[in-house]
């Protein structure tokens, strides 16, 4: 019985193995430049296809109280290097809504709520990202 859980456990693990998100520690430029934050416009009911779309590199310390208008409520999938927290803001000008985001893929936007009705997904509108 074990071995059959086992066994139906196996396509979820592959699933999340193959994740095109990247993870925290790998977030550098090709100089090698620590970049604090992806931002991505596209994400995706399956996680291996997640982490898409145009993507927004965003430096340490960088703050964007109006966000590039080509990524502005769209994003829907980011990732925050190690050492690093993002907060973000659903109004322009760090209006609205704020959230901080740790460390970590955030593949969907969507299963993060923002009050009682909304979710983050394709809400964000302004920017700080610092690290230690």
């Amino acid at each position: 019985m074990k071995a059959s859980r086992s066994i139906l456990l196996l396509p979820l693990l592959f699933a999340l193995a193959l994740a095109q998100c990247p993870a925290p520690a790998e977030l550098k430029d090709s100089n090698g430049t620590k970049i604090c934050a992806l931002l991505y416009t596209d994400d995706s009911p399956y996680y291996d296809q997640c982490c898409r779309g145009s993507v927004l590199q965003v430096l340490p310390n960088e703050d964007q109280p109006y966000i590039p208008s080509a990524f502005n409520n769209k994003i829907s999938s980011l990732v925050v290097a190690t050492r690093c927290e993002l907060t973000v803001w659903s109004g322009k000008g760090k209006g609205g809504k704020t959230k901080k985001f740790k460390a970590a893929a955030f593949p969907r936007l969507q299963e993060y709520r923002k009050g009682i009705f909304g979710d983050w997904d394709n809400a964000i509108s302004a920017y700080y990202c610092k690290c230690s």
